[in-house]
């Protein structure tokens, strides 16, 4: 994993990749491990890339609720239309209160119950 910024900040899983189906993920390329690349290459993954803009409003913190329905936070209209291309079902959720006050987005705000 990369440094990023230091130790005092948190860098998770969902900062550079969310997967939202078998076969497709919305990424952060910039702090995709290259290894970590190619191996979602080698394996026929579609991805949807983040442009530097979206990054601080968590245009890569997607929530898949079903393979290619997803939710991401309003302000990220660059991601939701790439995601709308490559076929999903995009539902826009209100991040202004919660999300960004909170510095959580989608997947942070959820809990799965059960998943297949």
């Amino acid at each position: 994993m990369p440094y990023w910024n230091g130790p005092g900040e948190v860098l998770h899983l969902m900062s550079f990749i969310s997967l939202l189906d078998v076969d497709l993920a919305v990424v952060y390329k910039r702090l995709l491990p290259v290894a970590f690349y190619w191996l979602l290459m080698e394996r026929g993954f579609q991805l949807v890339e983040i442009p530097e803009e979206e990054f601080p409003t968590q245009g890569c913190n997607v929530l898949a609720i079903s393979p290619r329905r997803v939710v991401i936070l309003e302000g990220n209209p660059i991601t939701a239309g790439r995601l709308r291309q490559a076929g999903c079902f995009v539902y826009e959720l209100p991040g202004s209160e919660i999300a960004f006050k909170g510095s959580g987005g989608p997947t942070c705000l959820t809990r799965p119950l059960c998943r297949s």
